[in-house]
């Protein structure tokens, strides 16, 4: 399948597509069979997975399966709590292409700041510093707030090219997206898609889908589009996975974003996260 998703140029000249595939719980021989049709039969690029995750390997093992050449691909993985002191980092980052029996990861962040730690800054050198020695092309963050990212460029002068964010209609930060913006960093969401019972009933959402003889899922992805974010749905299902990259043929007016915009709720996260005081370990 040739090229289907737009791309986006990162602040350090990546490019990487305007969706993903999430792989959280995707492990195993079924869940390389999964991504590895998300990557040959869907058209996906950008494939995002985690240390935590323990799924390193069933993605590498996908990327080595596919007929897709490895440069085509953008490969993410991020590196835990409990590993940010210098030393750790780097052998994490190692540990993480070990796992996957990659040479290089195109994008690799930092999970969580874990705040009381206060080892975020020494984490962010090593990735600058892994960086350097080729084992990654960019380097990001996830669950950053401003005061993290101004920390991280003050203290190092190197700025994240990206921040993985929970983002979804009913939290839609959209303060911080202005911020990211503003100071040229890619807002990456999470959990695009809410809790889905929620928003598979909300009735406004239903009749917008109506409106466009869309799914509610695509209308919601659509919406992570037009913001600017990309969008990392995670699904094991082959139909999914198509339906959910199925966006780039219809838009949303700008009353129908603002009403998705308007469904975000000042208690919207789905655990309760907050980086300010969230320990990821």
């Amino acid at each position: 399948m040739g090229k289907t998703i737009p791309e986006v140029t990162l602040n350090d000249g990546l490019t990487l597509p305007v969706i993903g595939l999430g792989t959280y719980k995707l492990k195993g021989n079924q869940g390389v069979k999964s991504i590895q049709t998300a990557i040959e039969d869907s058209g996906y690029r950008l494939i995002d997975s985690a240390y935590n995750y323990e799924n390193e390997g069933t993605v590498g093992e996908a990327v080595k399966r596919s007929s897709v050449p490895r440069e085509q691909l953008r490969i993410a993985s991020k590196l835990p709590g409990r590993y940010q002191a210098y030393d750790q980092a780097i052998t994490t980052v190692e540990e993480s292409l070990y796992r996957a029996n990659l040479d290089y990861y195109d994008l690799y962040l930092i999970h969580w700041p874990n705040p009381k730690q206060d080892n975020y800054v020494e984490a962010w050198q090593a990735l600058i510093d892994a960086k350097k020695q080729g084992l990654i092309r960019s380097i990001g963050v996830c669950n950053f707030l401003p005061e993290h990212l101004e920390r991280l460029n003050k203290e190092t002068g190197v700025k994240p090219s990206i921040n993985q964010i929970e983002l979804h209609p009913f939290f839609n930060q959209e303060q911080q997206i202005k911020w990211h913006m503003e100071n040229n960093i890619q807002t990456q969401s999470w959990s695009p898609l809410a809790k889905a019972k929620e928003i598979l009933d909300n009735t406004m959402l239903q009749q917008i889908a109506k409106n466009h003889n869309k799914s509610i899922t695509q209308v919601i992805l659509r919406w992570h589009y037009q913001l600017g974010t990309i969008a990392i749905p995670k699904s094991s299902s082959a139909k999914r996975q198509r339906d959910n990259i199925t966006i780039f043929d219809f838009s949303l007016d700008d009353t129908e974003m603002n009403l998705i915009s308007g469904l975000t709720q000042s208690d919207g996260r789905i655990n309760n996260q907050d980086p300010a005081f969230y320990e990821e370990f």
